[in-house]
C-alpha cells in the first residue's frame, strides 16, 4: 500500500505544510530490544561469568574429617564467577582444570586469615572439613578473604530472618569449636601415649 503512494510536488516538505505534527508515532520496538538486559538489571539466564581480576594461584590442603594431618592436594587457580547477583568462589587444579571444591552461598562455613593461609572450615552436619589455601603474598590472601565472605555470606537469610541467620552462625562455630576440640584431644593423647613408650623402652 504505502510502495504504490504517490507524493504530490505541491505540497512542500513535511516542515512547510505541518505546522503542528502533533506526538511521534514510534516504531514498535524488536522482540530482540524486548529482551534486551540493562546495564542496570542482573542476568540471570547468562552463563557465570569469570572475574579475571580475582584469578590466584594457590596451593590447596584439605584435612578431612576425623583427621588431624594435613593432604597436599597441589596448584590450583580460584576464580570468583559471578551469576546474576550472586557470586560463588571456585578452585580448579592447575595440572588438570579439573573441579577441586566450591564455596557459595549455600557453603556453611567460617574463613579465617592465617599467614598467607585462607583457611576454610566447612561443616556438614556433625562433621567438619577443612581447606587451606597458601596464596603467594598477604595482599592476594586478603583479596581472597574477601572474595570468599562476599560468595558465601547468606544476604538474603540475614535480611529475611535475621534471628535464625545468628542461629545458624552460632550451630556453624559451635561445630567447628568442637571438632578443634576433639583434634586437640586426640593430639594429647597420642603425645602422651608416645611419651609412655619411651619410658618403657628406656626402662
Amino acid at each position: 500500500m504505502f510502495g504504490d503512494m504517490e507524493i504530490d510536488p505541491s505540497m512542500g516538505t513535511p516542515s512547510e505544510s505541518v505546522q503542528d505534527p502533533g506526538p511521534s508515532i514510534q516504531s514498535a520496538p524488536s522482540p530482540d530490544e524486548l529482551y534486551e538486559v540493562s546495564p542496570g538489571i542482573p542476568d540471570f539466564q547468562s552463563p557465570p561469568q569469570k572475574d579475571p581480576i580475582r584469578e590466584l594461584c594457590v596451593k590447596v590442603h584439605i584435612r578431612r574429617s576425623g583427621k588431624d594431618s594435613w593432604s597436599y592436594l597441589g596448584r590450583a587457580f580460584v576464580t570468583q564467577e559471578f551469576i546474576g547477583h550472586t557470586s560463588r568462589v571456585v578452585v580448579r587444579s592447575a595440572a588438570s582444570g579439573k573441579l577441586m571444591v566450591t564455596f557459595s552461598e549455600t557453603s556453611d562455613l567460617q574463613a579465617e586469615k592465617r599467614g598467607n593461609f585462607v583457611v576454610i572450615s566447612c561443616v556438614d552436619g556433625a562433621s567438619v572439613i577443612s581447606w587451606s589455601l597458601n596464596t603467594m603474598n598477604g595482599s592476594e590472601t586478603l583479596k581472597l578473604l574477601a572474595s570468599i565472605e562476599l560468595a558465601c555470606y547468606k544476604c538474603r537469610q540475614a535480611l529475611a530472618d535475621p534471628k535464625t541467620h545468628s542461629k545458624m552462625r552460632r550451630r556453624i562455630e559451635r561445630v567447628i569449636k568442637e571438632d578443634r576440640r576433639r583434634r586437640h584431644r586426640r593430639r594429647r593423647d597420642e603425645d602422651a601415649m608416645v611419651e609412655a613408650f619411651g619410658k618403657q623402652q628406656l626402662s
